[in-house]
C-alpha cells in the first residue's frame, strides 16, 4: 500500500507568532473548482484567517484565494466564508473549549492530500506580548548557538 503524499500549497507563520497552538486538526475544505485551480498555483493567503462556529458548522473567515485567471463567470468572492468538513461530535468539542476557555480556532496550514485539500486547524490562545519577546530571544540565542558550533567545527 502506497502513504499518500501531500503537498504544502501555505502555511500561517503569523499564527505560530501571535498563538500558543495547543492542540491541531485536520480538516476538509469545501471549495469550488477555480479555488482549487487557484491553489494549485499557490494562490492564497492565510495571513488573518480564523474560524467561527454557526449552528453546528464550523466556517473559516478571513481567507483570501485569488480569482483564477481563466475563470471568468465562474469566480467567486475571493474573501467569501468557507465551510469546513469536520465530524459533529468535534466541532462541538472544540465550540465548547473556544467559547469556557477563551481559546480561539485560527487555520495552520492548507495543503493537498493526495487529490484533496485539507486545512489544518489549530486550537490557540494568544500570547501576551513578553511571550514574544521571549520566543524572539530564545531564536535569537538557538541560532547564534548554532552559528558558534558551525564556526568552532570548521
Amino acid at each position: 500500500m502506497q502513504g499518500i503524499t501531500t503537498k504544502t500549497i501555505a502555511q500561517n507563520k503569523k499564527a505560530y507568532h501571535d498563538y500558543f497552538v495547543e492542540e491541531s486538526f485536520e480538516t476538509g475544505i469545501e471549495l469550488c473548482g477555480t479555488e482549487v485551480k487557484s491553489l494549485r498555483q499557490g494562490r492564497v493567503n492565510l495571513k488573518d484567517a480564523w474560524c467561527s462556529v454557526v449552528e453546528g458548522e464550523i466556517f473559516v473567515n478571513g481567507m483570501h484565494i485569488s480569482p483564477y485567471e481563466q475563470g471568468n463567470i465562474f469566480n467567486r468572492d475571493p474573501m467569501r466564508v468557507r465551510r469546513l468538513l469536520m465530524h459533529k461530535r468535534e466541532i462541538m468539542r472544540l465550540y465548547g473549549t473556544v467559547k469556557q476557555e477563551g481559546y480561539s480556532l485560527i487555520p495552520l496550514s492548507l495543503y493537498f492530500k493526495g487529490s484533496k485539500v485539507k486545512l489544518q486547524l489549530g486550537l490557540c490562545k494568544g500570547k501576551k506580548l513578553y511571550d514574544k519577546r521571549a520566543d524572539m530571544a530564545e531564536k535569537s540565542a538557538k541560532r547564534d548557538i548554532e552559528r558558534a558550533m558551525k564556526q568552532r567545527n570548521r
